[in-house]
């Protein structure tokens, strides 16, 4: 019974269509979405799919306000018709598309993708703020957003993030405080992106962060501020001077790999360890320093994935480093899946993003 409103317009569709002016093809457009929103829940697919076809002819001879009218109303629905809200997603004009690009979930984790691979910083703006974003739309967002879009999505707490793309946010929170207060309060940062996060921001930022932070995640991040102020009172202890010969000396003769890591780790030598995963990441001494004499190991995962280190010889740098005292089995284990884990693209990414903050910080300050 439902189906014959739908069927009983369509010679006013035609009418509309053919040679209907503008005002009489938003009057049927509109009498169109009002049966369909009083019946729809109603309807079976093939006569949803009456009500798509009308209003995909309707639509597109409809003018931009019309077309915005339309995704309202229809965004929220669970059983809006499919190919009209294609239609309005992929409309360039935000102020159509956005209603769908948020709250539609008639959308495909693929489109939304595309979508946002194609799309303008307005169709990001408004795909961030959607509930439960996937990682593959999440990667593409992170990779193509600009600051206000990175907010957003940093925001939206039922988003989901792939290892790389929590690793591309937290650098670009480098320069942006806010960015660094919303995710310091998102619960699912993982510990060694806390660490990084907060080793890099200002001392106001950590203690509002610190202020702010319900107790879900204050006691996390008032133990990683401890940890960044035991790094970040540590200086170079010793001179490496010897240690460094010998090890640039073995990168010339491409002698320098996992096999010789493992040895001096095996046998104590610790400078020369510190200082072959300073070579191998080009990274200064002092910080891998600093990761060296942490508490944590975590962060040392980084430098060892990105050079290529097998877990062996990560093992035996992590039970024979110097700590006050030895690692507990435990931890090792959750180090080990932690570095099975961890890709060699976020580590070598990571530690790119360690070379450039090297580099922006030796940079003289600007005269004025």
């Amino acid at each position: 019974m439902a189906q014959q409103p739908a069927q009983s317009i369509i010679a006013e569709l035609e009418d509309a269509v053919r040679d209907g002016t503008s005002a009489k093809r938003v009057q049927t457009l509109r009498r169109v979405t009002d049966l369909f929103l009083n019946d729809g829940d109603r309807l079976n697919d093939e006569q949803v799919k009456v009500f798509d076809d009308v209003l995909c002819l309707l639509v597109a001879r409809v003018e931009t306000r019309a077309r915005a009218e339309l995704s309202k109303r229809l965004a929220p629905l669970d059983y809006a018709p499919f190919e009209v809200i294609q239609y309005l997603a992929w409309d360039d004009d935000i102020g159509v598309a956005g209603e769908v690009l948020t709250q539609s979930n008639r959308l495909s984790t693929e489109a939304l993708r595309e979508i946002a691979s194609t799309k303008g910083q307005d169709h990001l703006f408004a795909i961030s703020a959607r509930e439960n974003l996937p990682e593959s739309v999440t990667d593409v967002i992170i990779d193509r957003g600009e600051d206000r879009v990175i907010r957003r999505l940093a925001k939206n707490a039922s988003a989901q993030f792939s290892d790389d793309g929590y690793s591309r946010i937290v650098a670009r929170a480098e320069r942006d405080d806010e960015l660094v207060e919303i995710l310091g309060l998102r619960i699912d940062l993982p510990a060694r992106l806390l660490h990084d996060l907060l080793l890099r921001a200002k001392a106001a930022v950590r203690a509002r962060l610190l202020a702010i932070a319900p107790p879900a995640v204050r006691d996390d991040i008032r133990q990683v501020l401890e940890h960044v102020a035991e790094l970040e009172a540590v200086t170079p202890r010793r001179n490496y001077g010897i240690a460094e010969e010998l090890v640039k000396l073995m990168k010339q003769l491409n002698e320098l790999d996992d096999a010789a890591v493992y040895k001096f780790a095996e046998s104590g030598k610790f400078d020369e360890v510190t200082v072959a995963l300073a070579v191998l990441n080009d990274v200064p001494i002092v910080l891998i320093e600093r990761l060296m004499l942490g508490l944590r190991s975590d962060l040392l995962l980084i430098p060892c994935r990105s050079a290529r280190l097998n877990w062996p010889t990560v093992e035996t740098i992590l039970r024979k480093r110097s700590l006050p005292r030895p690692l507990d089995e435990a931890t090792l284990e959750l180090a080990q899946r932690d570095y099975r884990r961890l890709s060699l693209e976020t580590a070598q990414r990571t530690v790119r993003f360690w070379q450039l903050h090297n580099r922006i910080e030796k940079q003289p300050a600007a005269v004025g």
